[in-house]
């Protein structure tokens, strides 16, 4: 009899390769197939969709955290560096599924702009791989995640059994909460991140600062929304689209058409 070949899912983060959201997804995955991690070797949070290309990066396997089904390596570059590395340099086949997270922040509305969580999702998109990411609105080093597990399970299931439209991923972000209200497709809210410095102390003299900030929603009464959605307790599923063109005002702009 012939054997089935199993599914292959790509895992990575931005949070490295040792933390604890990127563990529970793993565990979860190892659930509908064969799994590579290949992440950052330390945080890179705010990485977007930054690539390495001014000197080399490394790439370091370990088997220490190894089982059955599962190979785990860590990588000196960008999640985005991750993705298009275990591409071409370790997964043995084409994944059928890539998955980024879970992370240690939400990614909903502007923020997917700034996320390297969503930065790997966008770089499996736009390689035609079915991708998703998994973010927790929490900043906690040590979250507990069993509220989310069912869900997290479920959308990837349906994703590998489905599939996606060319072009569209999802932003999957999840409230900190005991028991979800439940899960809703959403769009982007709109808004903006502000206040977003604050002074630091540096023994040198020189002007230092911290990056922080706080979220502006311009549309918190918006039901449709991904941040409504997590102010009240859901689950927000939202497709992204590559294609970012103002296709309605092309025509606006004929005039400076030569």
């Amino acid at each position: 009899m012939e054997q089935i070949e199993q599914k292959l899912i790509l895992i990575t983060n931005d949070d490295g390769y040792q933390a604890q959201g990127i563990g529970v997804l793993a565990e979860l995955m190892l659930e509908l197939g064969e799994v590579v991690i290949v992440a950052p070797d330390s945080a890179r949070s705010g990485a977007a969709c930054a690539i390495t290309c001014t000197q080399a990066i490394t790439l370091q396997r370990h088997p220490e955290m190894e089982r059955k089904g599962l190979s785990v390596y860590a990588c000196s570059g960008s999640p985005v560096d991750c993705v298009k590395l275990a591409l071409e340099q370790v997964c043995p086949r084409r994944p059928d599924l890539i998955v980024s997270g879970i992370n240690h922040g939400d990614n909903a509305s502007c923020s997917i702009h700034y996320s390297g969580t969503m930065g790997a999702v966008i770089e499996g998109c736009m390689k035609a791989i079915p991708s998703i990411g998994f973010s927790l609105r929490t900043l906690k080093h040590h979250c507990d995640f069993d509220p989310y597990r069912q869900t997290i399970t479920r959308i990837a299931a349906f994703v590998l059994e489905k599939g996606l439209p060319e072009e569209i991923c999802l932003n999957v972000n999840f409230p900190e909460v005991e028991h979800l209200a439940g899960t809703r497709i959403c769009r982007m809210g709109r808004g903006r991140w502000v206040q977003e410095w604050i002074p630091a102390n540096n023994p040198r003299g020189m002007n230092a600062f911290w990056l922080t900030g706080r979220f502006l929603n311009l549309e918190p009464h918006s039901e449709d929304t991904d941040y409504w959605a997590l102010d009240h307790g859901f689950a927000a599923i939202t497709p992204i689209r590559l294609d970012m063109t103002a296709y309605d005002l092309m025509g606006d702009l004929e005039e400076l058409s030569e």
